[in-house]
């Protein structure tokens, strides 16, 4: 993909399915759920959705790459293929929060509440 406005690479997102065969909506629903990632954190690189058949329903695996930092990996499984996939863009939503807080609030935390101040 092309660069963006600002300069960076467009999100690349891919969705693909294992043991199951899913509609064209079902792939753009989960398209479309796993762009909105992006407002949480900048940095992502890629984004890979796993849709999969087990047993009676569906999972869904959602696999996040982030610049300088591991993979965040979102997992669940439910009767119905579009609930599965809500949950776990709402578990990265949540992770992407975390580590976009840690990573903010690294520098100039101020004093460790836990340790006697000096006088």
């Amino acid at each position: 993909m092309g660069p963006a406005r600002d300069g960076r690479c467009a999100l690349q997102i891919e969705v693909t399915t294992r043991h199951a065969s899913v509609t064209n909506d079902i792939k753009a629903y989960a398209a479309k759920k796993a762009e909105r990632l992006e407002k949480y954190y900048d940095r992502i690189q890629s984004i890979r959705v796993l849709l999969d058949s087990v047993g009676l329903g569906f999972s869904c695996e959602i696999i996040v790459s982030v610049e300088h930092m591991h993979d965040l990996v979102g997992r669940t499984e439910g009767p119905d293929v579009r609930a599965a996939i809500d949950q776990t863009v709402d578990i990265l939503e949540r992770q992407l929060i975390e580590h976009k807080d840690r990573t903010r609030n690294r520098k100039g935390r101020g004093p460790n509440p836990h340790q006697p101040t000096r006088a």
